[in-house]
């Protein structure tokens, strides 16, 4: 094992830091022009020391090889609207000349057996330390907000039987996700109109916002 984990995962937390920044700007992009943007959230996170322990033990992976095999030290998490904007996320992130995507797995179009969906992107990152540059693994997953849903109560249940399911819950976890994505389903056939509604709202609260400012550009100009 590693004799300083904190030093050993300081480079994953500055890979996540600036792709949550860059994301996020990405975003911001989308929106100030007026568009759409596919991304809704953007969250990230690293590996607990003990998560990493655990999973070397389970999957039987060595110290030396750690950085290569374990590919979610460093991980990304995109809530999209639709699931549509799922695709257009993994294309933009195709496009980027500052990550390489090294592996994708499509759990949208192809859901596990418990009813789990969501796209899984590995990205290659580089970073600058002062030692000079280094590449980080990181594993992105791309959901929509729906889906999310689904496993954020899925992953709670897990802690709670360990991955045993009674096949009750079992059951329901199946119907609850298939339920889910046809609420995805149904909101893709409205995509456009709910667009329109939100792109309608951001203009209206800017203009109330600017109407805000001038006014009290206005108020301050006369108490002076």
């Amino acid at each position: 094992m590693t004799d300083n984990w904190e030093a050993f995962l300081t480079p994953y937390k500055q890979a996540v830091d600036e792709l949550k920044i860059k994301l996020r700007s990405a975003r911001k992009e989308f929106l100030d022009r007026g568009e759409h943007s596919p991304i809704e959230y953007v969250t990230g996170r690293v590996k607990n020391v003990d998560s990493i322990k655990e999973k070397m033990q389970r999957r039987y992976i060595a110290q030396d090889v750690l950085e290569k095999d374990m590919q979610d030290i460093a991980g990304l998490r995109i809530q999209t609207q639709f699931v549509e904007d799922i695709y257009e996320v993994a294309d933009l992130l195709h496009q980027r000349e500052d990550l390489r995507v090294i592996e994708e797995r499509d759990y949208v179009t192809n859901s596990k057996s418990s009813g789990y969906r969501s796209y899984h992107m590995v990205i290659e990152y580089p970073i600058q330390l002062t030692t000079g540059q280094k590449n980080i693994l990181a594993e992105i997953q791309i959901r929509t907000l729906a889906m999310n849903f689904w496993s954020t109560i899925e992953h709670s249940l897990n802690y709670k039987y360990q991955g045993d399911f009674p096949e009750e819950i079992n059951d329901r976890l199946k119907r609850a996700a298939e339920a889910s994505f046809m609420l995805d389903e149904e909101m893709s056939t409205i995509r456009g109109e709910i667009q329109e509604a939100q792109q309608y709202f951001t203009v209206r609260k800017k203009q109330q916002t600017k109407k805000a400012d001038v006014d009290n550009d206005n108020e301050s100009m006369d108490k002076s």
